[in-house]
């Protein structure tokens, strides 16, 4: 699914008038999304953010392709994360296109062979995509002389007036990424825009803020900061790893409430991973 229709039209929010970034494109591999940063029209400079589903490169090639043209790789790739569906082609892209692949240093380990993510909890949610979450890979990919840390100093490769903000919770090292100029914010999985725990909301993609997918995410505490501090940042556009663009006082409202009230609405009642 194509997130043009979001990307490059202005949306009426409440009477505010939001004119989204033309530089910030998004596309759907099955249930996650994937962001292409970069503005064709002012330059071949650009950025993948994320990498899909296993098995989506042929399509994430494509769109690619479709924007920026022919044999015009991205500077790099930028994970947000590395659970399975926001790293599934990443080792062929990255190879494909002889590109680095940058990530938090609290991440690598996940994504060098060295670590494994704590298997699914179907037990949270009460829906199919939870149910089924133990079947979900959550063994780590091998990018060794690929991937490299993020640098210390929170400033993002080939990614000017961006800075990434560490929110583990989800991941020890998950990122979200922020744009000052425009408040514009790639969120990852720190929260999303659906409901990701039931299969009916992925396919309808209902829209509404709801806390990171609560089976894959271990670290209750650190994920309520992340919320936190995310909503501090007041962002006026929010780019989800699942979910809808999300943005104006829509975004505004239904984020304060999620950080507010996150354990009531976010953390499930019980759970393999809920204390």
């Amino acid at each position: 699914m194509d997130l043009t229709h979001q990307n490059d039209t202005e949306r009426n929010e409440n009477s505010q008038r939001i004119v989204l970034p033309k530089d910030i494109h998004g596309f759907t591999t099955l249930i996650v999304n994937v962001y292409f940063v970069g503005d064709p029209e002012k330059s071949d400079d650009w950025v993948l953010i994320d990498a899909g589903i296993p098995g989506s490169e042929n399509k994430i090639l494509s769109e690619a392709a479709i924007r920026y043209g022919e044999a015009k790789p991205p500077k790099a790739i930028i994970l947000t994360h590395g659970h399975f569906d926001h790293v599934g082609a990443v080792k062929e892209l990255a190879e494909g296109w002889g590109v680095p692949v940058y990530a938090h240093s609290e991440e690598l380990p996940y994504l060098t062979g060295k670590k494994s993510y704590p298997p699914g909890d179907p037990s949270v949610g009460g829906g199919l995509m939870a149910m089924i979450s133990p079947l979900y890979p959550n063994e780590p990919i091998n990018l060794v002389d690929i991937a490299k840390p993020l640098p210390a100093d929170g400033t993002v490769p080939h990614m000017e007036k961006w800075r990434f903000i560490h929110t583990p919770g989800h991941t020890p090292g998950h990122i979200s990424l922020f744009r000052e100029e425009d408040r514009s914010l790639i969120v990852g999985d720190a929260f999303i825009t659906v409901k990701q725990e039931s299969a009916l909301a992925v396919f309808t993609q209902e829209e509404a803020i709801h806390g990171p997918p609560a089976y894959f995410t271990p670290d209750w505490d650190q994920a309520r900061k992340s919320v936190k501090k995310l909503e501090a940042l007041k962002p006026k556009i929010a780019y989800t790893g699942h979910g809808q663009v999300i943005c104006g006082e829509r975004l505004e409202k239904q984020l304060q409430y999620l950080a507010e009230h996150f354990d009531a609405v976010a953390i499930p009642k019980k759970g393999r991973y809920v204390h």
